[in-house]
């Protein structure tokens, strides 16, 4: 017995004051098919504090964190792909193996509908976790999960990027850099948004070709349209939602394809209808992505040497603080845990 180890688990109410560091018990040895995986690094997601900050009867007691990487401690009967030592991390949907989405809730995330990764010690289905980069850490691969995979499946899985593509990507926060960073690797011209200036410098240093700061120019999808020569993007991460994807459309090339990935303006709002159809422009919602894509995106991360941005890193015990960073909107790029 490895005795009793640390979570931090979420109370009935009080936002982010409801998150206590509490000690639980070892948990049993892996059955068949189960891994037993030391968790050592998790990184937040905007969904991770929705699930923290606002209260809601289905979280209360609920172990935050739907990102988890770490290391394989023990194998159950059956298990195969994985062996004591391998570096591992978590899926978004454990239920989601391949091929089209299953469901459209959160009920089988991790951190949301069942436990998440705010905890030293998980046993799990081998089938909720893939092998992690090669030489990454642990607070490196837990940027997959939710972030990178969202905007692989956005740029790759739905928008089948290619080399010559221009794309624009809003905001500088996880998924945006990782898609600044993938769209480059494969050949593409990027175009980000941001509100600073200091942001669009770091985004100019991970590879974005050109930046709008949309706070000294509102009407950034005209200045877009000016970057592309009149003809418009062929991709948008469309991570604001109502409230900028006016803007997107215009930004948008005759027949190209936003993918619509936030809620940070909010969670409903008008949609021109005429502008689509006039630019003839393809909205795709989704939610991160299969833990097939999650194992295209490790082949890439391998074969192309990216690593993710993390601003900065906390305790687990400093969950919190992290989430308060986070709310601030200071960040570029990824906030991770080391534990």
């Amino acid at each position: 017995m490895l005795g009793p180890m640390q979570a931090m688990k979420l109370g009935t109410s009080g936002g982010l004051e409801r998150l206590k560091l509490i000690e639980l018990p070892d948990p049993p040895s892996p059955g068949a098919g189960e891994i037993q995986v030391r968790i050592q690094g998790s990184s937040l997601n905007f969904h991770d504090y929705a699930v923290a900050r606002f209260d809601a009867p289905h979280t209360a007691g609920r172990i935050p964190l739907a990102d988890g990487a770490g290391v394989v401690e023990a194998i159950g009967d059956g298990v195969s792909e994985f062996a004591p030592g391998d570096s591992v991390v978590s899926t978004f949907f454990p239920q989601w193996q391949a091929g089209q989405p299953p469901n459209g809730d959160f009920s089988t995330v991790p951190g949301d509908g069942v436990d998440g990764y705010a905890r030293e010690r998980v046993v799990r289905p081998a089938s909720w976790f893939t092998r992690a980069p090669r030489g990454w850490s642990a607070a490196e691969s837990a940027t997959l999960t939710t972030a990178g995979v969202t905007a692989w499946r956005a740029l790759v899985g739905d928008g089948a990027l290619k080399a010559g593509d221009t794309v624009l990507v809003l905001g500088t926060g996880g998924v945006a850099i990782y898609g600044v960073q993938l769209a480059k690797a494969m050949g593409a011209r990027v175009i980000i948004t941001s509100s600073s200036d200091d942001k669009i410098a770091r985004a100019h240093a991970a590879g974005a070709d050109h930046a709008v700061n949309y706070r000294t120019v509102p009407e950034w999808g005209a200045e877009v349209l000016k970057l592309t020569h009149g003809r418009g993007v062929d991709q948008v991460l469309d991570l604001g939602g109502p409230g900028t994807l006016p803007q997107s459309i215009a930004a948008c090339r005759i027949g190209g394809q936003i993918s619509l990935i936030g809620t940070l303006t909010g969670f409903a709002g008008q949609v021109p209808t005429s502008a689509m159809m006039r630019r003839q422009v393809r909205l795709q919602g989704l939610i991160v992505g299969s833990r097939a894509q999650q194992l295209q995106l490790v082949n890439a991360m391998n074969a192309t040497g990216i690593r993710p941005v993390i601003d900065r890193r906390f305790a687990l015990a400093g969950l919190a603080d992290a989430f308060r960073f986070q709310e601030s909107n200071r960040h570029f790029g990824k906030i991770c845990l080391e534990f």
